[in-house]
């Protein structure tokens, strides 16, 4: 294979943008297009051999075998349960009640249900529908971009908050990004060690409480200057002992999780029983319901693994003629200073995310701007935070942003101007970017709640001795017992 088109890889995006923004298919059939015809023409003028291309059905197979992957289906069940359910309408009953002496009980209301509920909901699609199917009919009386802006915010707060899918696919990009990034010339890896999940979850904890606080503080401002109408009636002592018990459980599970006690999965699993049994003890579903619920589950679940597939096989010919290679050469020589240099691949990243959202972007983009990443601001776990950031900043910027657009196209709410949207967004806007800033100038505050590295003693000389005179009586067992 020969090497003689390496900015190959860029028309492949270019293509690729084009194709989404104007076709309207499905993003995994246009990956999996785009890297057919580039690869066809990458044969057709002898810079790739087919043998190579079998290592497609190899790396298939190989994501199937990710026990990560087992959390999709789970978090794609529980987001579809909670649209279904009138848990969340209870909820945020109760919320509005609570903080009805506010002035903005309503607009605290959402945003307290998108703080509790979209971390188990999986994605920011099934947050945003049902922040539009819960939230807006509510928010009829307030100023429509004020309403927009805050079904539109609340529904990324999964993006930064743990366990969503989101975090957990990210943090599994991040630890492949970091072990490619260790063997980049130049970077040393020294008393690091290669990032999991469960780092990347303490490294976003204090930035992401940080914006949710500040957020509820601009949702209270604009709540307060927004007329939701009369309160709600006296809610049921049933309806108060269902929600704590809702905000307990899921202040349990984000605790577990975060403190390792749970893995992603087991949580998302252990939402999933207890959901299905409140909702068969209260019978909120029927069969038909229940039917279209797995049904939605699979329909969705099988289009995230059909884009996951899509994308390796996208990465595997974009690697092929060598873009990655040519871009990292770039990057790592580059005549700017690192921090700048890192502040341009992250303004990259955000075009991107204005354009595909954050399953597109975990699975195509940062596998090959995540590493470049690292080798320059020399910290994976800033790296992840600060691209979290960034996908929830691209989310939320209209008109393209997929938060906005999801709010404007599905809360049924009156349209209101790019302008008037992007003038109610700007608060938040400036809250996000701040603690982008934040990140990118002080590293050392996502380490606050990093676990304490094992330092194992060194071994002395007797201890070394004993050890290989047990390795060698047991070698002489099985070579008598061989006999």
């Amino acid at each position: 294979m020969m090497e003689t088109f390496p900015t190959a890889g860029l028309w492949m995006l270019l293509t690729l943008a084009v194709l989404i923004t104007t076709t309207g298919l499905p993003v995994w059939a246009l990956l999996i297009g785009t890297a057919t015809a580039f690869a066809a023409f990458g044969w057709l003028v002898g810079l790739i051999d087919l043998p190579v291309l079998s290592a497609i059905s190899g790396r298939t197979l190989g994501l199937l075998e990710n026990d990560l992957l087992q959390a999709l289906p789970l978090y794609v069940f529980v987001g579809i349960l909670l649209q279904r359910l009138t848990l969340a309408d209870t909820l945020f009953s109760v919320l509005a009640r609570l903080f009805h002496w506010t002035g903005a009980g309503t607009s605290l209301a959402a945003f307290g249900v998108g703080a509790l509920v979209a971390p188990m909901n999986g994605s920011v699609a099934s947050s945003s529908a049902m922040m539009a199917r819960l939230v807006a009919p509510r928010l009829a009386q307030m100023n429509t971009a004020a309403a927009t802006a805050l079904i539109s915010v609340s529904s990324t707060i999964g993006v930064v908050v743990p366990p969503s899918l989101v975090l957990i696919l990210l943090g599994d990009a991040m630890l492949r990004a970091h072990t490619e990034a260790s063997n980049l010339p130049g970077y040393v890896l020294g008393s690091q060690r290669i990032i999991n999940t469960q780092d990347v979850f303490h490294a976003a904890l204090m930035p992401a409480g940080v914006v949710l606080l500040l957020w509820m503080l601009v949702a209270w401002w604009q709540g307060r200057q927004s007329v939701c109408g009369p309160p709600k009636p006296r809610l049921s002592g049933a309806q108060w002992l269902v929600s704590v018990g809702v905000i307990v459980v899921t202040l349990l599970l984000l605790s577990a999780v975060f403190l390792g006690k749970l893995f992603a999965v087991e949580a998302a699993a252990t939402g999933g029983v207890l959901l299905i049994m409140v909702t068969l003890a209260s019978r909120g579903l029927g069969r038909t319901q229940w039917r279209a619920v797995l049904s939605d589950t699979l329909n969705l679940s099988g289009a995230l693994l059909a884009l996951l597939v899509g994308a390796t096989t996208f990465s595997l010919i974009f690697r092929l003629f060598g873009t990655d290679r040519w871009m990292t050469s770039l990057v790592m020589n580059s005549h700017l200073a690192p921090l700048l240099t890192a502040a341009l691949v992250l303004l990259l990243v955000a075009l991107c995310a204005w354009v595909l959202d954050a399953f597109e972007m975990i699975f195509v983009i940062i596998p090959i701007l995540a590493p470049l990443l690292i080798a320059l601001l020399g910290d994976a776990q800033q790296v992840a935070v600060l691209l979290l950031l960034v996908l929830q900043l691209s989310f939320l910027m209209p008109p393209l942003g997929y938060a906005v657009m999801m709010a404007r196209s599905h809360s049924g709410l009156s349209r209101s101007s790019v302008w008037d949207t992007l003038r109610a967004l700007r608060p938040y806007i400036a809250v996000q970017s701040t603690v982008t800033l934040w990140v990118f100038f002080m590293p050392s505050v996502l380490h606050t709640f990093d676990a304490p590295l094992q330092v194992q003693a060194p071994i002395s000389a007797e201890d070394l001795d004993r050890q290989m005179r047990e390795m060698a009586e047991k070698g002489d067992q099985l070579e008598g017992a061989a006999r």
